[in-house]
């Protein structure tokens, strides 16, 4: 079960890095991140309703549905503006890589979970490989302020994915993937709505990147998808750090596809990052 587990992580990972490249290079960020989530959150709609109707919940598990919801939806603004703010290989290695210490700290603490000596080690390792993905600012010209908005707005998004991350954990009790992918799909596109109202611009990103939407509208729900079914039957402190191999392969598509500088560099700290995750994947059993 945790081999499953573990690549349905892999996969997980792997799809939300090529939906966020997609995101990237898209003109409007957060029209095409809205555009892209709306075919499986109608889809889904009936599902979540079912459920919800057969459902006997009590406050505290409301609660927590409307926190998934609202954490959600400021994790769509917050990844809109980041990806305006900075290049896909400066800021999804922080966005990423900011839940991967604290997510197993929490799921210690919270889920009663065990993450052995070897995980923490390879905990080390992805870290060290963050760092040095980061290395130094490239933008010469850049004010201070400025030079660290995408780092700021990264971290800022990081600590939203720790955040719903542990609280979907707790959702995962009560509620099936299926409609809790749906409900985190809601928040997610409540948080843009406004945004795509007032740009007036749907019609435009939908003809602009017909092709790249149908792509991102798979990827987007399934990647998550994926890691709640591996989350459903694994310590959340094993596979919440293991889907962050997202970006090693984040870091190769900006670098490869992308273009983006820095390669030997980033390259290096992948590899250190795949050596932590190999040794998380180790303790898990």
């Amino acid at each position: 079960m945790l081999v499953i587990s573990l690549i349905l992580v892999l996969c997980s990972g792997l799809a939300h890095a090529v939906w966020n490249m997609l995101a990237k290079q898209s003109t409007d960020k957060a029209v095409f991140l809205w555009v892209i989530y709306m075919p499986a959150t109608i889809l889904l709609l009936p599902a979540l309703i079912h459920e919800l109707a057969g459902a006997s919940f009590s406050l505290l598990m409301w609660l927590l549905i409307g926190a998934s919801l609202m954490m959600q939806s400021i994790y769509s603004l917050l990844l809109a503006y980041t990806y305006n703010a900075g290049d896909l290989s400066q800021v999804y290695p922080v966005m990423r890589g900011t839940p991967t210490l604290l997510i197993p700290a929490f799921g210690v603490f919270l889920f009663d979970e065990a993450l052995a000596l070897w995980g923490w080690i390879g905990l080390s390792f992805m870290l060290t490989g963050f760092v040095v993905m980061l290395g130094r600012s490239s933008g010469k010209g850049q004010r201070k302020g400025q030079q660290f908005k995408p780092m700021l707005l990264a971290m800022s998004v990081g600590l939203c994915i720790t955040a719903y991350t542990l609280i979907d954990k707790a959702n995962l009790q009560h509620l099936s993937p299926l409609a809790l992918l749906e409900v985190t799909n809601i928040g997610f596109v409540l948080g843009l709505t406004p945004a795509v109202v007032r740009s007036n611009r749907l019609r435009h990103v939908i003809r602009t990147h017909s092709n790249r939407i149908w792509i991102g509208a798979i990827l987007s729900p399934g990647s998550y998808l994926l890691f709640l079914f591996a989350a459903r039957n694994a310590n959340v402190s094993t596979v919440a750090p293991m889907r962050e191999v997202g970006i090693v392969f984040g870091t190769l598509l900006g670098l490869f596809v992308l273009k983006e500088s820095q390669g030997i560099r980033r390259i290096t700290a992948s590899v250190a990052v795949v050596a932590g995750i190999i040794m998380i994947a180790s303790s898990g059993h």
